[in-house]
């Protein structure tokens, strides 16, 4: 690494200084000292070297960095340590340095902190407990919170712009939105930190229309470019191939083991350093000797031998038990048996361990090699055998401890043959995508490798060598079981539990063995740093090789450069670090060699990360922060061929600073994967061509996985794998120099032990970064926040890519690969199964997706008569159907006869007085009180006579009826009529919820001027109740009249209306969008609404249908109030809140009372499905039959709910619902009553959309199960007497057959108009009197406010004419406008649902174009987190939407009015008031 320009070189500090600095360095990057502690004591170190500055560091002073030349050969005299070292795994100086010189080009930005709740911080395992900060604890969110029961929803249709909570007097800004809140001010947070000018946005790459072209990304002009020479195939030595050794590795085991039986092969140690068993030459010939006969002679399955020569064994050895899995490697090759050496698995579901077995069955294994020991510890199965692994195939156990092993005949030898192209052993290889694979390494190979490493290490007889790796593959394989044998050296194997207890205990052998080779990872050597305090008696002068297996890694280089600034001292010579390279493929591919054996002196390079990020080698001259100092892994193996090649496609050889895919040719590599023939043939007989297209040579190369360049003096560079590269837009980054620069922005001070992953998901066409961090179990809310976006902006700045999501976890939490570190492919797979369980998440997707389709730019407007032309032109029919006509169907004298309602009800009980109306049932199924047309005509006199007398009102006056479902309701509406006076009928407030429900009745009684309230006796103590008080002004309340206990009382004279368009009653309901809008019937469109649904339903004296609806506004209460009176037929009662106690309840009374037509709601559907999902066997015996139904009808204002509808019809087939019995009705405030399917007519049709063509305004079908697709049902049968088109939404001109428009409607039974729209008069002052402006200009449409097409089907009506079926997609209110598109909420909540199966229910809205997705979560707290990369990810997937904000709250906090509709609006009120109290609030970048 360069040197840093500092004055301490000036003066040279005595040794014992520089170590205390050292050890001083390294406390800081622990976190064992504070920034202030550290400068203080480093200020006494050197305050007599440095008298004139005095506690400041002198490298602050001066420039903080010289950068060096490309490459850096370093200088003849010794190195000294330098003073300001810290010591990291992955950890340059100058990338530290880099980082935090990036981070302060960056000031502070105030980024909005996701607010948790305190519940959600602790999580189960006691390990990983956070202690609750003081300092710490997240804003307060519970403010004016309603109570709620955990599961029970708010069922309320409460109205926005009443203060919510206690009479608390808030600001309002005009969206009805407290100014005082918390989450809209980190809202404005987050909006302040998406205006940051952001770099220049790629160029879009694909536009989402009809046919999604995606193009290809345009490459910058700026990038670099490689411009060297084209690179030369690169040759190493010849492999000598020594007389006097041993011919092959066999030959060598048997003349050791006969000839030198006493030496020592091997010593294991156990946990605590002591040298437990030291296996001899002598003992390693006859235990495998042994091994082999065993398994050649005495396993038996009928008289069969079990095993054949060229059998694959699997070898399943803890890492603690190298002197077994020796011997029974060479008993294995000694019965000419394959060898496959796999990791011990620990429980039934290891990480990675599907694979391995996957692995084991298409290698054919069927016996598997262990000790006792281990056997013992193996999950097992009842039956006390070992148990079946998850994905692996059946085996047989064989334990080889000595006594379970039979000793062969004096003289029997076995005939193995260890030469030529039969496999010797196969090992494992895990990919990037967890797939695990089997590389098959020949004998020759395995004599060309041990042969080669002799050579290049200068190994000989009687050495010691010290292996820290896995001996079961890789170096710690080829040096520490293969070669040393070859070589009668003595190998010190020590576990990975050792190095855990004490890193140091590699040193401490080399010191007491006198070793002369040591085997070691990064990793061990900065452990051992950490450690090694304190031990002033170690000493390395032993040492000609220290092997670096991961040299490869580009972050080994400051592993290396520390522990030499602190081993120099103690003996370790700088000549003696060799850094190699290697892959499962290639076995090794390069190694450095000291200048004894003929090594070139060790280079470094310092590249720019930006060229590396375009393949190209640049020497980094002005960005100076973004830099890789990466250090050579030496020259070619003996033997070997190497050269570089281009990453993708055609492998043509690489220019010379360019950076491609080494790979090698050579006697001495693997061969194949076993049994897969195809990538075996990309990966093992490559063969790299000219620019030209010659071949470079005619035997073929080995791909290693290794990405780097050749250097000069033929030293190999590595500066990557492939496995860890993401290729972002156009530009690829290595996952090690991602975590790298995520570590060096606040070392090990955050990180647990340092263990951070990174790897990339694809959504939305790219690869996006993510990063998942282990943080320390003491790490408060702020630290892990602050951390989180100073890593964000320092990947920012240092790799110019930006992280799409940032998750921390726990300590401890992450899965281990075998050897500790983290299971990648593992991760990333628990992180796309949403089962990572996160303690903290950042996403970023508005900095990190650039690919989003263009905005939709709105065509210039065309005009409507053009339109007109057009569809004529293309075929198309105006878009227009009618229900059946109304003259046809009824002679006019009766409907003349029935113009006003309390005329009909006066005829019947004249004519019919003792025909029964209406029956209620209460939760038990009882008949709780009935009505016959003369009771119903009685108790409307004595309301009539009542509202007269005590309320002396006139006729003309309005008159809130405050009822819960029932048949006084009914009484009080027609003793209204009776006097003249207009009812307004009001939901009762709900006792438990007063706070949010009774300013809502305090509205409607106020917004309708109503001059009296009539109630029952309980409502009117409640209205005048204390609480009510806390509530609203109890004060102001008009009259209020309880009809409990009214005398009986007749009128005068009943009032007759002068004309049928006088006003008969007003209805009033909250939109889902939070709007309250009073409409007004008129007695003419009463009895029209009537005469319509009777046609429909064919309903007469003689039906009965059953209702299970509230009866407050709309459909409803038409058919609870209106129809039975006009119709005479009986109307069954149901009120829905019954169905809490009672699910089966309407079900029931369906069944008990044979309704041929019922009538309900989405959530009364709902709690059917959910409730009596697994009763209907029950139900049956209790004597439940749906047969009866013809038509089941769901009473709704919004799209149909397919696969609601399709779960209740499957669910109760079972029950004789007849499959076509379910359908759905349309009204809405315009006109309650458009569609309705009724008993006759063609059944509901279904299409399927594209739903990326509606965000267009446009209908295009297609088939079921295409990408995209959303199915729609037909809303029922257009109503007799209704008219409906589809119009324009801005120009209002006609539209086409299956073109998306708003639709407008005619009819006798529109409302005429508007009382009150609470909140935006306005804006629909033309809803009930639009006209074309084009086509039909005359005739005068009410806008229903709701988007959707018409077709024409197949089918025929009853009049034989085709069948025009009306689709409705959404309401206009609701719609979201995003980037130019129109979004429907409900598409949105569908794909949040699906996304993971902890998510009950989904609502979204916007707020200042951002948007915000609310879930809810059915499971536990710990996992809330786990939602929010998930819903981020479909929403951008699937609609092509960046989600601003993700909000996570409990099961019912999200408000449903009575029909099932999700009241969006309030939910966005209450969450900008922080009323939510939510469990997590993510706000993505």
């Amino acid at each position: 690494m360069a040197d840093r320009g500092c004055p301490l070189e000036a003066a040279p500090l005595p040794a014992e200084v520089l170590e205390s600095l050292a050890e001083l360095e390294l406390e800081l990057s622990e976190g064992d000292i504070t920034q202030k502690g550290y400068e203080k004591k480093r200020a006494k170190l050197l305050a007599r070297y440095i008298p004139l500055i005095q506690g400041v560091d002198p490298c602050l002073q001066t420039e903080s960095r010289v950068p060096g030349p490309l490459l850096t050969a370093p200088t003849a005299k010794p190195q000294k340590p330098r003073a300001n070292s810290r010591d990291e795994r992955f950890r340059s100086d100058v990338h530290t340095e880099a980082v935090q010189a990036a981070l302060a080009k960056y000031k502070e930005r105030k980024m909005p902190m996701p607010s948790k709740r305190r519940s959600a911080l602790v999580h189960s395992s006691v390990e990983t407990y956070t202690p609750p900060d003081p300092h710490s604890a997240p804003p307060d969110v519970t403010t004016g919170l309603v109570e709620h029961s955990h599961f029970e929803r708010p069922q309320m249709a409460s109205v926005r712009g009443v203060p919510r909570g206690h009479g608390r007097n808030m600001l309002e800004t005009a969206d009805g939105v407290p100014v005082n809140s918390r989450v809209s001010s980190k809202i404005q947070q987050l909006l302040n930190t998406l205006k940051r000018p952001k770099r220049p946005p790629l160029k879009e790459f694909f536009v989402d229309d009809f046919e999604e072209l995606l193009e290809v990304q345009q490459p910058d002009p700026n990038q670099p470019k490689p411009e060297g020479e084209q690179m030369a195939v690169l040759k190493g030595e010849p492999l000598s191939v020594g007389t006097s050794g041993p011919p092959t590795l066999l030959a060598a085991l048997q003349l050791w083991g006969t000839t030198q039986p006493k030496a020592p092969c091997l010593t294991a140690l156990d946990t605590s350093g002591k040298a437990i068993c030291t296996l001899t030459y002598g003992k390693l010939w006859s235990r495998s000797l042994k091994l082999a006969y065993t398994l050649l002679s005495k396993l038996t399955s009928k008289n069969e031998p079990l095993l054949n020569p060229g059998d694959r064994v699997a070898l399943v050895f803890p890492n603690s038990d190298p002197v077994m899995f020796m011997v029974a490697f060479y008993g294995c090759l000694l019965a000419e048996l394959v060898p496959v050496p796999i990791e011990v698995p620990l429980t039934r579901k290891d990480a990675g361990s599907q694979h391995v077995g996957f692995l084991l069955g298409s290698c054919g294994v069927t016996l598997a090699l262990t000790t006792d020991a281990c056997q013992k510890g193996l999950p097992k199965a009842p039956t006390g055998e070992v148990a079946t692994f998850k994905g692996w195939p059946p085996l047989a156990w064989l334990v080889i401890d000595g006594k379970h092993l039979t000793k062969p005949p004096k003289d029997w030898y076995p005939l193995a043959q260890d030469t030529g192209s039969r496999t010797a052993y196969i090992e494992y290889k895990t990919s990037k995508d967890g797939s695990t694979v089997g590389v098959t390494v020949p004998h020759s190979s395995l004599l060309a490798q041990c042969q080669a490493l002799t050579q290049v290490c200068g190994y000989t007889e009687a050495e010691t060598l010290t292996n820290v790796l896995d001996f079961k593959r890789d170096a710690g394989l080829w040096h520490g079981v293969l070669t040393s044998v070859m070589n009668r050296m003595h190998v010190i194997s020590i576990p990975y539990a050792l190095m855990k207890v004490n890193p140091l205990s590699w040193i401490q052998k080399v010191c007491s063995y006198k070793a002369r080779a040591a085997l070691v990872k990064s990793r061990d050597m900065h452990w051992s740093l950490l450690a090694q305090r304190g031990q002033r008696d170690v000493c390395l002068s032993s040492l000609r090789m220290l092997i670096v297996a991961d040299g490869a890694n580009p972050w080994s280089i400051s592993s290396c450069d520390a522990f030499l600034n602190v081993f120099q001292s103690r003996g370790l010579r700088p000549e003696v670090i060799c850094p190699c390279a290697s892959s499962p493929e290639a076995l090794t591919v390069a190694i450095r060699r000291p200048p004894d054996l003929g090594g070139p002196p060790p280079r470094k390079a310092v590249l720019s990360m930006n060229g590396l990020s375009y393949g190209v080698i640049r020497v980094d001259t002005e960005e100076k922060l973004s830099v890789l100092t990466v250090q050579d892994v030496g020259q070619v193996m003996p033997g070997a061929s190497v050269c570089v090649v281009k990453v993708d496609g055609v492998p043509y050889l690489c220019k010379t600073d360019e950076i491609g895919e080494i790979c090698v040719s050579s006697v001495a590599t693997g061969t194949a994967y076993y049994g897969l023939l195809g990538i075996t043939k990309n990966v093992f007989e490559t063969v790299p061509v000219t620019a030209d297209g010659v071949p470079v040579s005619d035997r073929p190369f080995t791909r290693t996985g290794l990405l780097g360049f050749i250097g000069p003096e033929n030293l190999v560079f590595v500066v990557g794998k492939l496995d860890g590269l993401t290729v972002v837009g156009a530009r690829r980054h290595n996952a090690d120099d991602i975590v790298a620069t995520a570590l060096a922005v606040e070392p090990m001070k955050f990180v647990y032990r340092g263990r951070i992953a990174v790897f990339s998901v694809t959504v939305l066409h790219d690869d996006r970064i993510v990063l998942v961090a282990e943080q320390r179990p003491d790490s408060s809310e702020e630290d892990s926040f602050q951390w989180m976006s100073r890593v964000l902006q320092a990947i920012d700045s240092i790799h110019q890519v930006g992280v799409y999501c940032l998750a921390l976890v726990p300590a401890n939490t992450l899965p281990k690969a075998p050897l500790g570190g983290i299971h990648i492919s593992e991760t990333k797979q628990r992180f796309l199964e949403g089962t990572l369980h996160p303690c903290n998440v950042l996403m970023c997707p508005h900095t990190c997706v650039t690919n989003l389709p263009k905005p939709r730019q709105k065509q210039p407007e065309v005009g409507p008569a053009s339109m007109i032309v057009g569809n004529l032109v293309a075929g198309k029919r105006i878009a227009q159907a009618s229900g059946r006509e109304l003259a046809h169907l009824e002679d006019s004298d009766q409907a003349r006869k029935f113009l006003f309602l309390a005329d009909v009800l006066q005829w019947r009980a004249h004519t019919t007085p003792d025909h029964p109306l209406f029956l209620l049932l209460n939760a038990k199924g009882t008949v709780t009180s009935t009505a016959t047309c003369i009771q119903l005509h009685k108790r409307a006199e004595r309301v009539a006579a009542a509202l007269m007398e005590k309320g002396r009102l006139d006729a003309g006056d309005h008159v809130a009826l405050v009822y819960p479902p029932g048949v006084d309701l009914i009484a009080a509406f027609y003793g209204c009529l009776y006097c003249g006076c207009v009812p307004v009928t009001v939901r009762p407030p709900h006792p438990q919820n007063l706070g949010t429900t009774l300013p809502t009745v305090k509205m409607i009684v106020e917004v309708s001027k109503s001059a009296c309230v009539l109630s029952t006796q309980a409502i009117t103590r409640l209205l005048k109740s204390k609480e009510a008080a806390a509530a609203v002004d109890v004060r102001t309340w008009p009259t209020i009249l309880d009809t409990d206990d009214i005398p009986k009382k007749k009128v005068a004279s009943i009032f007759r209306p002068p004309s049928p368009d006088v006003l008969a009653y007003l209805d009033f309901s909250v939109s889902t969008t939070g709007i309250l809008a009073g409409v007004k019937m008129s007695h003419a469109a009463t009895s029209a609404l009537c005469r319509s649904i009777k046609l429909q339903c064919e309903l007469y004296p003689s039906r009965q249908i059953a209702i299970c609806l509230d009866p407050y506004c709309g459909l409803g209460f038409a058919l609870w109030c209106l129809c039975s009176v006009y119709s005479g037929h009986q109307s069954v009662l149901v009120p829905p809140l019954e169905l809490e106690s009672n699910v089966s309840l309407w079900l029931s009374a369906v069944s008990q009372y044979k309704a041929r037509v019922t009538f309900c709601s989405y959530s009364v559907m709902e709690m059917c499905t959910k409730g009596l999902g697994a009763q209907t066997g029950a139900l049956r015996m209790k004597g439940v039959n749906l047969s009866c139904v013809r038509t089941c009808m769901v009473v709704a204002e919004e799209r149909p709910r397919i696969s609601l509808t399709q779960s209740f019809s499957k669910l109760f087939k079972d029950l004789g619902l007849p499959a076509r019995a379910v359908s759905t009705t349309f009204g809405c405030r315009v006109n309650v009553a458009i569609c309705l399917q009724g008993t006759t007519g063609p059944d509901p049709t279904t299409v399927y959309v594209d739903m990326r063509a509606l965000r267009h305004d446009r209908v295009r079908l297609v088939e079921r199960g295409s990408p995209h697709s959303l199915p729609l049902m037909e809303s029922g049968k257009i109503l007799p007497g209704v008219k409906v088109i589809i119009a324009h939404t801005e120009t209002k001109g006609p539209l086409g057959d299956s073109h998306l428009g708003e639709i407008w409607v005619s009819s006798p039974h529109n409302a005429t108009g508007y009382y009150t729209v609470y909140g935006e008069e306005a804006l629909h002052a033309d809803h009930f009197s639009a006209r074309l402006s084009f086509g039909d200009t005359q005739t005068i449409w009410a806008r229903t406010g709701y988007l959707g097409f018409l077709r024409r089907t197949e089918l025929t009506d009853a009049s034989g004419e085709r069948h025009d079926a009306l689709y409705v997609v959404g309401s206009l209110d609701e719609t979201l406008e995003l980037r130019g598109m129109r979004y429907h909420p409900i598409d949105i909540e569908t794909s949040v649902i699906r996304a993971h199966r902890s998510i009950a229910e989904c609502a979204v809205f916007t707020w200042t174009n951002l948007l915000v997705v609310v879930v809810e979560l059915d499971g536990l707290e710990q996992d809330a987190l786990d939602l929010v990369a998930l819903v981020t990810n479909v929403v951008l997937e699937e609609h092509y939407l960046v989600v601003g904000v993700v909000v996570i709250v409990d099961p019912g906090v999200i408000p449903i009015n009575s029909r099932g509709e999700k009241q969006r609006m309030h939910l966005r009120d209450g969450f900008l008031a922080d009323q939510l109290d939510p469990i997590y609030v993510a706000y993505n970048m």
